[in-house]
């Protein structure tokens, strides 16, 4: 990626980690491939945000960033130890032959660890440990709908890579799913793993409380009267359901299994009556309002 992570998402480096997500959502909704077909610089743009975000959206590694331990592609880099003349740039070599400065003062235990990605030295001073790779995060934004039966998604990643992500039947706001070895390479040994976080989309008629769903349900004055069967739409397909005679706006029907998942266990829809007039009543429902008024006086609430 290079460049400063802080600046490709626009926010300060006291941001808060809340700031930051904002900030990276917002600007993966303007800059998503889906919706930039074929713009080179939308998407070369959309990998920078995303990997600056894989690096600050993770408080590990952030706060290496910060202190100078990894730069901007999360390399670790290589800090000379104090009172050193060794070279910062890399692994070429050391100044001077003895004395301070030289080889034999260097702690060979902190440098093989610090190269060794968390592995350790191997054998001797000749080679470095193979750490794992250092895992990757994401976030994956799904419908309610897919979150309830289940689906495959597909999702990219800074270095370009296209993964499928396979949605669970019951999936949950905040589930993390991780892909194995599917993170960055490690320095020889097994790569780290992707972790893609989930998160539920808000939904145009259902709203979620916990694991029940809760909606709206226009209801016609006949059917209200009445009682009669009517269709409700559910996250899984319209279904029928039995409204009692007599009912009024604000009574609350209950369908048992057709609501959302939290901690793998299965809500309600719970759906609430608005009995609703057409938007231009016709002259027998006028008829009948002022006869009703006119000879049975009722008034709400007595």
């Amino acid at each position: 990626m290079a460049g400063d992570p802080y600046k490709e998402l626009g926010v300060a480096r006291g941001a808060s980690a809340d700031e930051i997500k904002k900030a990276f959502r917002k600007l993966a909704k303007e800059l998503h491939p889906d919706k930039n077909p074929g713009d080179k610089a939308a998407e070369e743009r959309f990998k920078r945000i995303t990997a600056a975000f894989d690096l600050l959206g993770d408080a590990e590694k952030r706060a290496k960033y910060d202190r100078g331990e990894i730069d901007a592609d999360g390399r670790e880099q290589f800090r000379a130890p104090p009172g050193g003349g060794g070279r910062s740039g890399g692994f070429g070599g050391f100044g001077g032959s003895g004395g301070r400065g030289g080889f034999e003062d260097i702690d060979l235990e902190e440098l093989f660890g610090a190269f060794g990605g968390g592995g350790g030295r191997t054998a001797g001073r000749g080679g470095f440990g193979g750490g794992k790779g250092q895992d990757v995060r994401a976030t994956l934004d799904i419908s309610l709908e897919d979150s309830i039966a289940g689906t495959t998604r597909r999702i990219q990643f800074s270095d370009g890579r296209m993964l499928d992500v396979v949605i669970p039947k019951g999936a949950s706001e905040g589930q993390v799913i991780r892909l194995k070895g599917q993170g960055a390479p490690g320095r020889g040994g097994q790569a780290g793993d992707a972790l893609i976080e989930l998160k539920i989309q808000t939904h145009p008629v259902f709203k979620r409380d916990g694991a029940d769903l809760t909606m709206d349900l226009p209801v016609s004055v006949p059917d209200a009267v009445l009682g009669g069967k009517i269709q409700v739409p559910t996250p899984e397909g319209v279904v029928m359901m039995t409204i009692p005679k007599g009912s009024n706006s604000g009574k609350v029907l209950r369908l048992k299994g057709r609501g959302a998942y939290a901690a793998g266990k299965r809500g309600d829809l719970l759906a609430k009556l608005a009995v609703t007039l057409p938007e231009s009543p016709d002259d027998d429902l006028v008829r009948f309002a002022t006869e009703w008024r006119d000879k049975r006086p009722y008034t709400p609430g007595r």
